[in-house]
């Protein structure tokens, strides 16, 4: 058919795929009167399951009109339909998304649910307060380094598999951690607890880069970090009710029945998404580890099979190496450490809420764990509302460029196949009054601790909601920074962001002692603000650092 309209039409016909359609196979009709298509890739894998032959398209059309092959343009009124970016159905990916959501709960709850537990767990391991504060630390840093190495599996060897490998080391430190007999076996297994649980962050903002293309992308990232942030609220609550009734050892075998009911149902229901193994989902996948037990979330994929596609990529450890060159290009630093500011001042003030609201208010362990309820419920509440604000300014923007390059209406913005395509000012145009929000209810929260408690109660609430909307804000813009490398790249901002938080949490302790809690937080809010200025240098200059490193890159790859 292509040969014909091009035989019939001139070189300005061109195929949407970029190839002619009698070398395709024919779309067999599914189920619910939906079809899905094949997966475009043949013989050697491409780094994306759906990447754009953007060259092949400037290459078909590059024919001057005026020469011998040039007809008249026929009068097309309705372009041909391009394919989607995945086979599934905005349903079904909301119920995938709602399952790496369980997973990636365990992050923020195994970090909160300790918090309360601190002075029970100093009894009765016969330790100091500050060396229990010392394994908190420990947790952090190790949630930071632990993901590249997950996350570069992960873009590599699947999400699937990564995901089950990651939870199973949680499952074994949890257990580890209740059975533990002193505080340096203690500290072992917390170290492990974080290298589990911190990387399903990072594999879930991989899978939902699989799943959802950058226009619907914030919706999927709200959800996904709101049902997370759960954790925040609820880990507190049940940490210091499980102390008071149970001992401190409770919360870990807690953890690990919860742990052991995830795992299942991951091993049961997820399918694999990562799109150099499964594409648009319509490969057909073989063994344990690419497919689930059961597979209830997707139809049977009618696509070519996995052994067409070529040999997958392997895991190198420079893969784990290589997102830390990344942080020396000036859009990537800038956007990862006005995020890390934010997250370290965030970090400040939940670890020292047991501290303050013990003294200023003599909570007993139980009421403590209902202290963080308003801050877990202000990361819930800026999760959700983030990610309406995201597709908003995505298609607010995405409208304003196609007025600007006079593109159809129905044009899809991809920044992969849109070079100059401001994908900075879509993700950046409403930072500016969360942050100032921010700044303003953070420098507050010092004075108001002495007072009815109500008013510290509704500070951190707003500290939080919009503290998470700045981190929802910056890993969405991160994740369109690294296409492909979704989790690698999650895993990099997670690094930055616990490697910066540890420090903060460090210093928590030493600032209050010395000002105490007004000056700290005024001096926390005055360093926010300063380092502020990243966010508009980011916005203003973002695109053309970006264009200048992509630049770069492509005459790297062209002298190899």
């Amino acid at each position: 058919m292509t040969m014909e309209l091009t035989q019939q039409y001139g070189s300005k016909y061109q195929d949407p795929e970029g190839k002619e359609a009698s070398k395709r196979e024919p779309v067999e009709p599914q189920p619910h009167g939906r079809a899905r298509s094949h997966h475009p890739l043949k013989g050697e894998r491409q780094s994306l399951g759906l990447k754009a032959n953007t060259e092949e398209y400037q290459s078909q059309s590059s024919e001057p009109t005026g020469s011998s092959k040039s007809f008249s343009e026929p009068s097309i009124t309705k372009p041909l339909p391009a394919a989607p970016y995945h086979v599934l159905e905005k349903r079904q990916k909301r119920v995938i998304v709602y399952l790496i959501s369980m997973a990636a709960f365990f992050s923020p709850l195994s970090s909160n649910i300790y918090l309360p537990a601190v002075d029970q767990i100093a009894k009765d391991l016969h330790v100091t307060i500050g060396a229990v504060l010392l394994s908190i630390t420990v947790y952090m840093v190790v949630q930071g380094v632990a993901p590249s190495f997950w996350g570069a599996l992960a873009d590599s060897r699947g999400r699937r598999q990564t995901l089950i490998y990651t939870l199973t080391s949680y499952l074994i430190a949890n257990l580890g951690l209740g059975l533990a007999p002193n505080f340096s076996a203690l500290m072992v297994f917390r170290g492990l607890q974080a290298f589990g649980s911190s990387a399903t962050i990072a594999i879930g903002s991989g899978i939902i880069s699989d799943l959802a293309e950058p226009a619907e992308r914030g919706g999927f990232v709200g959800v996904f970090s709101g049902m997370r942030m759960l954790g925040q609220s609820v880990g507190p609550v049940v940490g210091g009710t499980l102390t008071q009734y149970l001992g401190f050892r409770a919360i870990f075998y807690f953890l690990l029945i919860l742990g052991v009911v995830v795992v299942t149902i991951i091993i049961l229901i997820l399918p694999e998404t990562l799109r150099s193994i499964a594409g648009d989902g319509s490969v057909r996948l073989r063994g344990f580890l690419y497919r689930p037990v059961l597979p209830v979330l997707v139809d049977e994929p009618t696509g070519q099979t996995e052994g067409d596609l070529g040999v997958r990529a392997a895991f190198s450890w420079a893969a784990v190496f290589q997102p830390l060159k990344s942080l020396l290009a000036k859009d990537v630093f800038v956007t990862l450490f006005f995020g890390s500011i934010i997250y370290a001042v965030w970090s400040m003030m939940t670890a020292s809420t047991a501290k303050l609201f013990k003294e200023h208010y003599s909570l007993s362990n139980v009421q403590l764990g209902l202290a963080f309820v308003p801050s877990g419920l202000g990361c819930v509440v800026g999760s959700i509302a983030t990610g309406v604000l995201l597709d908003h300014d995505y298609k607010k923007t995405e409208k304003e460029y196609r007025k600007q390059r006079k593109l159809p209406p129905s044009t899809k913005i991809n920044p992969r196949d849109f070079s100059d395509f401001p994908i900075e000012r879509a993700r950046l145009r409403n930072l500016w009054w969360v942050v100032m929000l921010f700044i303003g209810t953070l420098a507050a929260f010092g004075f108001s601790l002495g007072t009815d408690i109500d008013l510290p109660f509704l500070l951190q609430f707003i500290i939080s909601a919009t503290a998470t909307s700045v981190f929802n804000i910056n890993s969405a813009l991160v994740i369109d920074l690294f296409p492909g490398k979704s989790a690698s790249a999650t895993a990099m901002n997670n690094l930055m962001r616990c490697s910066v938080g540890a420090v903060g949490v460090g210093v928590t302790e030493p600032l209050l002692s010395l000002v105490g809690p007004k000056i700290s937080f005024a001096i926390l809010a005055g360093i926010t603000a300063m380092f502020s200025s990243l966010a508009w240098a980011q916005s203003k200059y973002g695109m053309r650092w970006r264009m200048e490193r992509e630049k770069k890159r492509g005459h790297q790859q062209s002298a190899v």
